[in-house]
């Protein structure tokens, strides 16, 4: 099993570029969706708190690992909202791609986990920024692959060919499967 944390990374080609971006992207984001989001994530109502009251985390039917994060920290309503200002409840890493790369190793280090779910700002520029400006300096340090292996990813998963099986109800729109019947 692979463990894997969700991110939101804003690299700039400086640290100023970063931080404009960082800026920028705070101006247009809303808290209260961040908020709303988190609430979605929680199943709390945070409407019921103001605030600087403390909320009562427990146990509920959601994402548990959110709820235990919030009360480990005591997080208030005023701390969400800050905090989940860009409008998800993932931690932000801005900066140079080194800075970046810096961040990422030592999460993997002291975290032992296996890797990011990169999530987005804006889209395609946070895909796009991460892969022009952090993945080389990942692949430059030898902890980003600089190639793949040959074939499609199905067939290296399941050793039977590129495509889905016969049996597979998709099969039946295969190019003169309909001819057959």
């Amino acid at each position: 099993m692979k463990i894997l944390v969700g991110i939101c990374v804003i690299p700039g080609a400086s640290a100023g570029e970063a931080a404009d971006k960082l800026a920028e992207y705070r101006l247009h984001a809303s808290p209260e969706a961040g908020l709303a989001h988190f609430a979605a994530s929680t199943g709390i109502d945070f409407a019921r708190y103001g605030l600087d009251d403390p909320i009562p985390y427990g146990p509920t039917n959601a994402i548990q690992s959110a709820t235990a994060v919030a009360q480990a920290g005591g997080w208030t309503k005023r701390d969400l909202l800050g905090q989940l200002a860009i409008g998800g409840r993932y931690p932000v890493v801005s900066g140079t791609p080194a800075q970046v790369a810096d961040e990422l190793q030592r999460w993997i280090a002291v975290g032992e986990i296996d890797g990011f779910n990169l999530t987005r700002i804006v889209t395609p520029e946070s895909y796009a920024d991460f892969a022009d400006l952090v993945v080389p300096e990942l692949q430059g340090r030898g902890v980003y692959k600089t190639a793949y292996d040959e074939g499609t990813l199905r067939s290296r998963l399941f050793g039977a060919g590129d495509l889905l099986p016969a049996r597979h109800a998709v099969g039946a729109f295969r190019p003169g499967a309909l001819a057959a019947e």
